[in-house]
């Protein structure tokens, strides 16, 4: 049995000088992402709690871990006794629990690396309390005793077809550098590998489920430079960037280029120095942000450099000068949150197939619960025999089934791999909200209980995201009410109208309201932005949530968004259902302040199941969308399906009467 890392982690806290009173390990990379990849998974390693979200702080005599409420249960499953759980909006934040609890002058270790400036500067306020510390160590002391670390691998850069990424890397360099004029900034350091890839049209393989690349750039007024290790770079990706005015550089000299950057003294190759000129040039004369004004050119001469503070991470920042340092969110969040016609005509022909792929799973699913479990099936509540119709060898799993479903998504169009691990949870699973199942602990189906099964796809033209909850034998009462609720939210987001200038706060209660009727509610947000083949979470900078960064930025047209709300019932069930919309301009009679109003449109395409609502809960107007929904999905499903197929999303979405 491997030792636990702890031990050897408290070894070298008392060694290094000064010795730490408290170390921190957080989840995220040296990009602040949110999914990482294996070999970044230190939180993980030392914690043995795998959420994608995550904080373990560690001191001389404890070891706790902060989450958030989509992995209280997982958490308090997977933490061994030497681990305490701080609940995330019930316990205080962890920069509050050190200054209280660690003791005067304490010395607090991190890999700055791995830290974000806003992080840092958050910290660093709570330390002035009593005079703590933070120390940025110099080698990352978890990489020290993990000693199987997976190593890196050199996987390629790809570059993104222009008929999908629908814009060039010369528009989307003019746009930027007119951003950078408008606001005095002579460069800016990307650290988001989703904005990255996106910048510079180009995709990878570096992270499980998301088609990014290890890699920074630096864009400047006169140039643009792209960080990542070279051997993943072709002959013809290093041709394509050269065309776009792109210096490749080593990943491992970043830190010392920032150094440059800040002194004002990093140069571009002199191909990348002309091109960069000429955007520069175009940028003026095309947007007018300078025009005669020389003024404002001269501005940028004292190298105001921008960083996110979300995304930068504290090792980079310490090499700029603090007051010449503007920071504020990226302006490529919000430029890749509002999609192209091309990314959206991608998106929508991305969900048609990956919709063809969930409804072939659910036939195949259904007739295998009848014939492996004798239940009574997708659309009878009847009691089934529940006698196994074969011997014991024959079994689903949730593994299983999860691999028969990405089976079906392997044989669409453009698939590229999944867009996250599929989330197959059988009953009590089920309330587990980030349910992982693994092979050999895993559940065996149950017709007597709830299936939610969300997953989604990683496609050239688009990524997708969808949740389904399915019963197989005859749900109860409560079960019914609870998906009826779920879905009267999903309902009532999925078809809201809102002025523009409305934020996903907003919008985050119209899912809930059928839910707190009963006194239920859920613990996660209700929606996040979808990537165009990049992140399936793009959760900057708009998403429907209670929390109070979803007031930051209001919802756009042709921003996409997940209506996802749930119920979680610890230790019997949890539904879940979720669609991807896109924010569309809606034609409305009136134009009230003239402030023009959006709707959205859905492009999930699979039915909902009929045995599980309780018909009694739903208005005329709830059951004339859900109709509406079914007969669309049949409509856009049909070619895509086979005559069995056809039979059986025929029958899954024939109308509801009212009085059935």
């Amino acid at each position: 049995m491997m030792a636990d890392p702890l031990d050897a982690l408290r070894a070298l806290m008392a060694s290094h000088s000064p010795p730490l009173d408290a170390l921190v390990v957080p989840s995220e990379d040296n990009h602040q992402s949110e999914y990482v990849s294996t070999r970044d998974k230190r939180r993980a390693f030392v914690s043995g709690f795998t959420g994608s979200a995550g904080l373990a702080l560690i001191t001389m005599n404890e070891a706790l871990l902060w989450t958030d409420g989509r992995y209280f249960l997982q958490a308090t499953q997977q933490l061994s006794e030497r681990w305490k759980l701080m609940r995330i909006g019930e316990d205080p934040p962890v920069e509050n629990w050190m200054a209280d609890n660690l003791p005067r002058n304490a010395a607090i270790g991190t890999d700055p690396w791995c830290v974000s400036v806003e992080t840092y500067q958050r910290w660093e306020q709570a330390f002035l309390k009593k005079k703590q510390k933070l120390i940025q160590l110099s080698t990352n002391m978890v990489d020290i005793v993990w000693k199987d670390r997976p190593p890196a691998e050199i996987l390629p850069v790809d570059i993104h077809p222009p008929e999908f990424a629908g814009c060039t890397v010369a528009e989307k360099l003019k746009d930027l550098r007119a951003k950078l004029i408008r606001e005095k900034a002579y460069g800016i350091i990307i650290s988001s590998l989703d904005e990255v890839a996106w910048l510079y049209n180009v995709r990878g393989n570096d992270v499980a489920y998301c088609p990014v690349i290890h890699a920074y750039a630096v864009v400047t007024l006169d140039s643009a430079l792209f960080y990542v290790d070279k051997r993943k770079v072709s002959s013809e990706v290093l041709h394509y960037m050269l065309e776009n005015g792109i210096d490749v550089r080593d990943y491992d000299i970043v830190a010392s280029d920032v150094s440059l950057l800040a002194s004002g003294q990093l140069m571009g190759s002199s191909r990348t120095k002309l091109s960069g000129t000429e955007s520069h040039e175009a940028s003026k004369n095309s947007t007018g942000v300078l025009g005669d004004d020389r003024n404002a050119e001269e501005e940028t001469k004292h190298k105001i450099i921008w960083i996110d503070p979300f995304s930068c991470n504290l090792a980079l920042f310490s090499k700029l000068i603090p007051d010449q340092v503007f920071m504020q969110q990226s302006p490529l969040a919000l430029a890749k949150a509002i999609k192209n016609p091309a990314e959206l005509d991608g998106l929508r022909k991305a969900h048609i197939r990956d919709g063809a792929a969930v409804v072939q799973f659910l036939v195949w699913l259904d007739k295998q619960m009848q014939e492996i479990y004798g239940a009574s099936g997708y659309f009878s509540e009847r009691e089934g025999t529940h006698k196994r119709k074969h011997s014991d060898t024959l079994k689903l799993t949730e593994v299983s089934v999860s691999d028969k479903l990405e089976g079906f998504r392997a044989k669409q169009e453009n698939f590229r791999g999944l867009s996250f691990p599929t989330i197959s949870s059988v009953g009590p699973n089920a309330a587990i909200i980030h349910y992982s199942p693994e092979a050999d602990t895993c559940s065996e189906l149950d017709a007597d209980s709830i299936y939610l099964f969300d997953s989604g796809g990683q496609y050239v033209d688009g990524t997708t995201d969808i949740t389904r909850t399915v019963h197989f034998g005859k749900p109860s009462a409560h079960e019914k009410s609870c998906y009826t609720a779920v879905l009267k939210g999903h309902i009532a987001l999925g078809r809201a109208r809102f002025p523009n200038g409305t934020t996903g706060h907003a919008l985050d209660i119209l899912a809930r309201v059928p839910l707190w009727k009963n006194g239920l509610d859920y613990r996660h947000g209700t929606g996040h932005g979808i990537g165009s083949f990049l992140n399936v979470h793009e959760g900057s900078p708009h998403l429907i949530s209670f929390r109070p960064h979803a007031r930051n930025v209001a919802i756009q047209a042709s921003m996409t968004v997940t209506d996802e709300p749930g119920y979680y019932e610890d230790g019997n069930f949890g539904i879940r259902l979720e669609n991807v919309l896109i924010v569309n301009k809606a034609k409305t009679s009136f134009n009230f302040g003239e402030k023009g109003y959006l709707e959205f449109e859905h492009i999930t395409w699979a039915p909902y199941q009929k045995k599980l609502m309780d018909l009694t809960l739903l208005t005329p107007e709830e059951i004339e969308w859900i109709n509406r929904y079914h007969s669309d999905c049949r409509e856009v499903l049909a070619p895509s399906m086979n005559e069995q197929e056809t039979e059986w999303l025929k029958k899954a979405t024939e109308p509801i009467t009212i009085g059935s």
